[in-house]
């Protein structure tokens, strides 16, 4: 893509694709941040921003990661806009009063810049892939570090640890411990390809047959996911009693799944909330028991309004549903079916 915009890169499904499959591009800019002496990108404190959209699940999952992690006063954040247009995410503007939420900001760097694609332009002038979120950018080099969101996850994870006070949660806190890195990585690869990713080839498929192949093989893959936590016995997280990035992978597409993955991407054979009671128990375990990390880094606006008003292929006239009220149920509250059901067990 040039700088001009020549193609419209809310063509999810590139035209001309017969098998109407969606294919997610390959992040461009993998650096790390490393505490090792010598690194290009050292892990210096306040030296680091991130760009995010709190629509966007892969960059929510580096906003919980952030502040499991108490890198608040190490990386400084600012939110984009909910919507996405041709030229991709904006930042807002002052007279935006339909975005509410934390850090929802013009860009705090560079004044003059509009959307993310400027950013992305003042590192790579022919730069000709999406704009994506989330972006590491160094402040010192003035470059992008990253814009993979698994990676700045790992990163997150460990590079500011030997600056974090050695009694504090997030210096205590291991979100990929060795002894459960291959189970981490095994379930990160099935859950990735068929549920982070699979809600999205469902709902931007561009035939019956992309859709159907794609939708059946997210529900097995949910079923899968139901089935282990209904079997964990041993805490309350994927992992048992040990919180670890799989919760955080797979949170930020399961929080979306019933206020837009069910409607808005036709992933409708069930819902969270009445089709699998182990999984909405740990979800929302996440979100209101850990509420400053997922609670308080979900905002259901942005998520509801971005989809159902930038993806207007799928929905042309931009209506966003009402429901489902609440956009997440309380703890102790079920939806009546499933109380009916646990009442006569």
């Amino acid at each position: 893509m040039s700088s001009s915009g020549a193609r419209n890169i809310t063509q999810w499904v590139k035209p001309g694709d017969k098998s109407g499959e969606f294919k997610r591009q390959t992040s461009a800019f993998r650096d790390r941040v490393s505490n090792e002496p010598g690194a290009k990108f050292p892990a210096e404190k306040g030296r680091y921003h991130l760009y995010v959209s709190y629509a966007c699940p892969w960059a929510h999952r580096t906003l919980i990661a952030r502040k499991l992690k108490g890198l608040e006063d190490y990386i400084s954040y600012s939110v984009v806009h909910w919507h996405m247009g041709e030229k991709g995410w904006r930042f807002p503007t002052p007279e935006d009063t339909d975005a509410a939420g934390d850090n929802v900001v013009p860009d705090p760097l560079h004044a003059g810049f509009t959307h993310l694609r400027d950013l992305y332009f003042s590192v790579d002038k022919a730069y000709a892939a999406r704009f994506t979120v989330p972006v590491l950018y160094d402040k010192v080099a003035q470059t992008i570090v990253s814009n993979e969101s698994s990676e700045i996850l790992r990163m997150l994870g460990n590079a500011f640890d030997d600056q974090l006070p050695p009694d504090s949660a997030g210096k205590k806190l291991d979100l990929y411990p060795e002894d459960l890195r291959k189970d981490i990585d095994e379930v990160g690869e099935w859950t990735y390809d068929l549920i982070n990713n699979g809600v999205y080839k469902s709902g931007f498929a561009t035939t019956q047959e992309a859709y159907e192949r794609n939708v059946v093989r997210l529900f097995e893959a949910l079923d899968r996911v139901e089935k282990h936590l209904a079997e964990e016995t041993q805490g309350p997280f994927y992992f048992g009693d040990r919180l670890t990035e799989t919760d955080i992978r797979l949170f930020v597409t399961l929080i979306r799944f019933d206020p837009v993955y069910v409607q808005h991407f036709k992933c409708n054979l069930r819902d969270i909330r009445s089709g699998y009671p182990a999984t909405h128990r740990w979800m929302r375990n996440l979100y209101w028991k850990h509420a400053a990390a997922f609670g308080d880094t979900t905002n259901f606006l942005h998520i509801k309004n971005h989809y159902t008003k930038s993806h207007t292929q799928i929905n042309p006239p931009s209506i966003t549903p009402v429901g489902p009220v609440p956009d997440i149920l309380p703890l102790d509250e079920e939806v009546p079916a499933v109380a009916a059901a646990a009442a006569k067990n």
